[in-house]
Parts: structure tokens; C-alpha cells; sequence
């Protein structure tokens, strides 16, 4: 038998910042404050006063989407069990995250 592959490890976050601030020749603490600012200006963005949606230009884009309560049902016909009844529980109103990648994010891959 051969011998398996060892899986590659995403890199961390400090490996991440490193590369960036090589790359670029800014300090760790300018990426880090870049990061900081790019994470207020998402979190701002998909609050429920902003616009519901964020784009990375050239990578992804980031949408809120609010999900309605859906009411509990009793006596609802179990679909693993035929001729059974089940209830359902209520479930309350949420917000849901999409990630989407945009079309050279998946060109790069």
C-alpha cells in the first residue's frame, strides 16, 4: 500500500498577514488595521441598516438574506414513515450569510 499524502494545512491568520505585508511591503500592524477596517466596513454593510450585501471586488460577495418565522404544524404526514403523523416545531425568523464567488475567484481555481 502506498503511503497517503499528508493533507496541506490552510495557512493562520498570522501566516496570512505576514505574506500580505511581505508582498506588499507594509508592517503587520498596517494589514492588521487594513483586516480590522475591512471586517467594520462588512459588519456595517449587512447590519440591518445597511445595504444587505458587501462585495470584495474581484473575489466574492457577501448578502444577507432574512429568513421568515415559520409557524409549528401538528399532524403532519412523516415523510421517512408512511401513514404516520409528526409535529413540527416553530422555528423563529433568523438572518442567513451567503458567500458567493465571483467570476475570477473562480477562474483562479
Amino acid at each position: 500500500m502506498a503511503k497517503a499524502a499528508k493533507a496541506k494545512k490552510p495557512p493562520t491568520k498570522t501566516e496570512i498577514m505576514t505574506a500580505i505585508a511581505d508582498s506588499t511591503g507594509l508592517s503587520k500592524k498596517d494589514v492588521a488595521a487594513v483586516f480590522e477596517a475591512l471586517a467594520a466596513e462588512i459588519k456595517k454593510n449587512l447590519s440591518s441598516r445597511g445595504a444587505g450585501s458587501f462585495a470584495i471586488p474581484g473575489l466574492l460577495k457577501i448578502e444577507r438574506k432574512k429568513i421568515p418565522a415559520r409557524p409549528a404544524k401538528k399532524g403532519v404526514p412523516n415523510p421517512f414513515k408512511p401513514g404516520e403523523l409528526m409535529d413540527v416545531a416553530a422555528r423563529p425568523a433568523m438572518n442567513k450569510i451567503k458567500v458567493r464567488p465571483l467570476k475570477s475567484l473562480k477562474d483562479m481555481v
